[in-house]
């Protein structure tokens, strides 16, 4: 690794008025330094350098400004380089701002650093903050949900930053929020033609959406999900949120018109070519998620309103992979199971006793071995088919 006095040399040439093609160079190397764990703990103990690298991605040479956001996306994978990066050299206020620009050529870059940033809780609860103070979640939402807000970059990893954001009770809180609407936003992002495909968008979009139906505040959820309490909310969540999920078909049952007449609108009239989405672990998080709003009676009372049930029966028919199938019998099950005891209502406070609690660890194992064995048997028939 460099003595002091080399590394000051190099520092040296990491100004703004260096000649081009040194700074292309130094920068050239520093890269190469950035992606490995040595070359990574060798800048952490070099804040100034590290300012003065963040400080040259406005630099007029785009290569130079370019190859110094993709030192610091390697510095900002690395744990260890947090606290320089967000206290020592202070990136947060101009990478937000430059993200609001809808012209800024590396907001790309800027985004797969935060969600670099985001994702330990400590960190991310200091990018949270920062972000509430300067820029707010919401605006975050809007970009995310605005296809072509900036035509010089596609803003994909702004999901995985939505995700890990969402893991925090504060951000399911703002979100959640029933004067703002990010929510209704975040899951309408759902209902794009093709996320998985088009953009890679679906992933983290379903994420935010799995983490929302966390939160412990049942009430407002419900409200997002079923219009309980206000009708121009009912498509806010659960239609986006299964569409993914649903074909232009005829469900096989005897009462069909009654089926489709109480399904929600958006639900009812799907484009002939309607395809259900094709990645399966899109897939499997819906139906989690959907699973979470079931842990209290009025979410449950929400889903079967919005008749979910013939919905997952059709998907059930349909689903290729074993464990996103086990996925929804579990949903399913809760669904057409009796009601739980009178102060048993939240699924999720009920107290296991610690016996109870190991056996169904078992079981969960046992099925997931099972699970695995299927699906073994299943690649094995399909080569053997194709050969």
């Amino acid at each position: 690794m460099l003595s002091d006095g080399e590394a000051a040399e190099l520092l040296s040439f990491l100004t703004p008025g260096t000649r081009p093609d040194v700074k292309a160079k130094a920068t050239e190397y520093i890269l190469g330094l950035s992606a490995s764990r040595e070359g990574c703990c060798f800048l952490r103990s070099k804040p100034d350098m590290v300012g003065a690298l963040f400080a040259l991605t406005s630099d007029p040479s785009v290569a130079i400004a370019k190859e110094c956001y993709h030192i610091l996306i390697n510095l900002s994978a690395d744990e260890t380089l947090h606290q320089v990066l967000l206290s020592a050299v202070e990136v947060l206020p101009v990478l937000f701002k430059r993200l609001l620009d809808p012209d800024y050529l590396f907001s790309d870059q800027i985004s797969t650093i935060l969600s670099n940033l985001t994702r330990h809780e400590k960190t991310c609860r200091t990018v949270f903050k920062a972000l509430q103070e300067d820029v707010g979640l919401d605006k975050l939402v809007e970009i995310f949900c605005t296809e072509g807000y900036n035509v010089k970059a596609k803003l994909h990893y702004l999901g995985p930053l939505l995700s890990n954001l969402t893991q925090l009770p504060e951000a399911r809180n703002t979100l959640m929020d029933r004067d703002r609407w990010s929510a209704a936003s975040m899951a309408n992002n759902l209902a794009r033609p093709s996320p998985s495909a088009s953009s890679g968008r679906g992933t983290p979009a379903v994420g935010c959406f799995r983490d929302l139906s966390s939160v412990r505040d049942w009430s407002r959820l419900t409200r997002a999900v079923g219009g309980l309490q206000d009708r121009r909310r009912t498509e806010c969540l659960f239609p986006p949120a299964s569409r993914p999920v649903v074909e232009k078909e005829r469900f096989r049952c005897e009462r069909w018109p009654a089926c489709l007449t109480s399904l929600p609108v958006d639900l009812q009239y799907l484009p002939e070519d309607k395809k259900r989405e094709e990645d399966p672990d899109i897939r499997k998080m819906l139906l989690e998620a959907l699973l979470l709003l079931t842990a209290t009676k009025a979410g449950r009372k929400a889903l079967k309103d919005k008749k979910v049930y013939p919905i997952m029966r059709e998907f059930h028919r349909w689903e290729p992979d074993v464990h996103v199938a086990a996925a929804c019998e579990k949903l399913i099950q809760v669904l057409i199971g009796e009601e739980p005891e009178p102060g048993m209502e939240n699924l999720m406070e009920v107290q296991i006793p610690d016996d109870v609690e190991k056996k169904l660890k078992e079981m969960d194992a046992r099925e997931q071995e099972e699970l695995e064995k299927e699906e073994r048997r299943r690649c094995e028939e399909e080569s053997r088919e194709r050969s």
